[in-house]
């Protein structure tokens, strides 16, 4: 683009006169965006509303045209922070309902001792931890035992996990009831 084009293009953009515009171009080094501002410090160009040549809903000025990634990031880090919260609210919906349609069964032999939803047990373990975790470890030496139930939680590996706890609980207990009994034995 020539000098003359750019004098111009400038006067247009500005609507400022043709010296006004030359000698913008000249302090900016013939730079049109440069020369823009040059003016609009200098009180000689208006600003339109805004702020800028680019509005808030992605309007440009006249003779202007937006540029589209300009549009796209109008408002971006509100929305990207609602888009966020949006996916939040979405996890927090299927962990809720994964949660409430699994349970974790306490049984002692053959007797259900409870049965709450898994939502439950994780909203006592998170706020009342040193009570909660103690009881369930104490509980399993009372011969408790724990299993889930429901399509994500109630497969055989995570129940596997569960009897494999309450037979080490068992293991530790007869190991400590066998010692108890030699010592009385032995005490005799």
């Amino acid at each position: 683009m020539t000098e003359l084009e750019k004098v111009e293009k400038l006067r247009e953009k500005a609507d400022v006169s043709f010296s006004e515009a030359k000698e913008a171009l000249s302090a900016a080094n013939g730079d049109i965006l440069d020369a823009l501002i040059y003016l609009e410090n200098r009180g000689k160009a208006t600003v339109p509303a805004g702020g800028g040549f680019f509005s808030a809903g992605g309007t440009s000025a006249p003779g202007l045209q937006p540029d589209p990634e300009q549009k796209k990031s109008d408002g971006s880090a509100r929305d990207s922070f609602l888009d966020m919260m949006k996916k939040l609210g979405k996890l927090f919906m299927v962990l809720l309902r994964k949660g409430n349609s699994n349970f974790l069964d306490a049984k002692k032999g053959d007797e259900p001792v409870f049965s709450c939803p898994v939502t439950v047990v994780v909203l006592f373990v998170l706020f009342f931890f040193w009570v909660t975790v103690p009881l369930f470890i104490i509980s399993l030496f009372f011969g408790i035992r724990y299993r889930f139930r429901g399509a994500e939680l109630g497969k055989d590996s995570v129940n596997r996990v569960m009897d494999n706890a309450s037979t080490v609980a068992e293991d530790v207990k007869k190991t400590f009831t066998d010692r108890a009994h030699d010592e009385d034995s032995q005490g005799m």
